[in-house]
């Protein structure tokens, strides 16, 4: 096979894997309601569901990434794939909430061995600059379109299948994507592997759960009851650990010089703030359609499918944007297409225009699809590529981590509100637009000659890492 399309079938394969990862943080919105009737789970077992899978990958994305680094990227990356297909299957036929919610980390150890491995392959299959860049923007396009389409593939399976479908549809892909690594994807390591960090991947754990437990639980056991205090505590006292541990070591975990780039440290909160805009979204609108609008699975899928449409579009579109005139212009259009989702949205009610809401899918739909391609290309670039693994895996952790907390912190504002019907509270609304005033502030802020200036510092000498464009 010609190298050229070798390298193609190389990125089709590792998109595929980032599609069903990227599917699976926001297919499951859909089917929450019909979770909830068949399972009787409660708001916070609904938070579980979603978050134990966010949860769980953001805190491995890091140590996968360096394990690969280290270990195989095509051995981890295999690895990955059978984890998240069996946890796919065993979801499927969970027999109540706590088992789902404990296949769902299953599925996530599998996953955090997919998105920033893959990313690490493609970096290094592509080794021309700009041949690299336009792979990474295809990369990228597929991060927004497989979260945009999650909820309307959700709706129809949910309505043609059950809820159990949407688990089980990642069996047949992942199975196929291990038979395609093996066959077309080469093996590759970081020239000088990195050695494993338990004690640091033990205070990111215990950091990102104590704080998402304290947010969930919040409102059911007190803000000042002694669990909630002492989880916020243990959140605090593992952060405080973490960074002095973290800069004292050779090979760290979080390797806190990439954060000293100011376009590196801006696409992490981007990503951050972006993707908690994303979660609180999908989990709003999924309650307000089948809930408070009484519509049926398929019925909110199809309602959603606008932003879905414009994502597809737009994503593609971001890539092209980033690679000819830089990242700016769409952070620009990301956050101010986000904000205008939220305030058109803040204060719906059941008894709103479909119109109205359609506006605000779309509003949305540009903001997220123009979202990703930068969060991605800033991740890498000016970094070295031997830590292409660590490096992506950050930007996916900083992903992860906005899922994770948008839903609890807007579950939590649900949970305030029991009297309101779902999704209409304006607070919720409002919190996902001042996500997207923030994305468009740091779009501004961190895509100057200055931050550029700061991207290079820390590339150093290392000319054949990703330009920053």
């Amino acid at each position: 096979m010609p190298q050229p399309v070798r390298r193609r079938v190389v990125l089709a394969v590792c998109c595929m894997s980032l599609f069903i990862v990227g599917l699976d943080n926001t297919i499951v919105n859909l089917a929450l309601p019909a979770i909830r009737a068949e399972l009787g789970a409660s708001v916070s077992g609904l938070q579980w569901t979603i978050d134990a899978y966010t949860l769980v990958l953001a805190s491995l994305l890091m140590l996968s990434g360096s394990t690969a680094d280290r270990i195989g990227r095509r051995r981890t990356f295999q690895t990955g794939l059978a984890l998240f297909s069996l946890g796919s299957l065993l979801c499927g036929i969970a027999p109540n909430v706590g088992s789902l919610v404990a296949f769902r980390a299953l599925q996530a150890i599998g996953g955090s061995m997919l998105n920033p491995v893959a990313l690490s392959i493609v970096t290094n299959i592509f080794t021309e600059p700009r041949e690299r860049a336009r792979a990474i923007g295809v990369w990228a396009g597929v991060v927004g379109l497989s979260m945009a389409v999650g909820p309307v593939l959700g709706g129809a399976l949910v309505g043609w299948a059950g809820w159990r479908s949407i688990f089980w549809i990642n069996v047949p892909v992942g199975v196929a994507a291990i038979v395609l690594t093996a066959v077309f994807v080469p093996e590759s390591r970081a020239p000088r592997p990195r050695r494993i960090d338990p004690v640091g991947q033990l205070l990111v754990i215990v950091l990102l759960a104590g704080l998402t437990f304290g947010i969930i639980e919040g409102q059911g056991a007190g803000w000042t009851s002694p669990e909630i205090i002492g989880s916020f505590a243990l959140s605090a006292v593992a952060l405080a650990i973490l960074l002095p541990y973290e800069r004292r070591r050779q090979d760290p975990l979080l390797e806190l010089r990439f954060f000293r780039s100011v376009p590196f440290s801006g696409a992490t909160l981007t990503a951050v703030s972006g993707l908690a805009a994303l979660a609180g979204f999908l989990f709003l609108n999924s309650l307000y359609l089948q809930e408070a609008r009484g519509f049926s699975a398929l019925h909110a899928g199809l309602l959603t499918l606008p932003m879905a449409v414009v994502t597809a579009v737009c994503a593609p579109l971001a890539g092209r944007l980033v690679g000819s005139r830089g990242p700016r212009l769409p952070l620009v259009i990301a956050g101010g297409g986000i904000a205008v989702s939220g305030v058109v949205l803040a204060g719906i009610t059941p008894t709103t225009p479909i119109s109205l809401l359609v506006v605000g899918y779309v509003c949305f739909g540009v903001g997220f699809g123009m979202l990703n391609a930068p969060i991605t290309n800033a991740a890498v670039s000016g970094m070295p590529r031997e830590q292409a693994g660590l490096a992506a895996a950050v930007a996916s952790t900083s992903r992860q981590v906005g899922i994770s907390l948008g839903v609890a912190v807007i579950g939590a504002v649900v949970a305030a509100s029991p009297e309101a019907p779902p999704g209409t509270g304006r607070a919720g609304w409002t919190i996902v637009a001042g996500c997207g005033v923030l994305v468009f502030v740091l779009g501004l802020v961190t895509t100057g000659r200055w931050a550029r200036a700061t991207a290079a510092r820390v590339s150093g000498p290392d000319h054949d890492a990703v330009p920053v464009v």
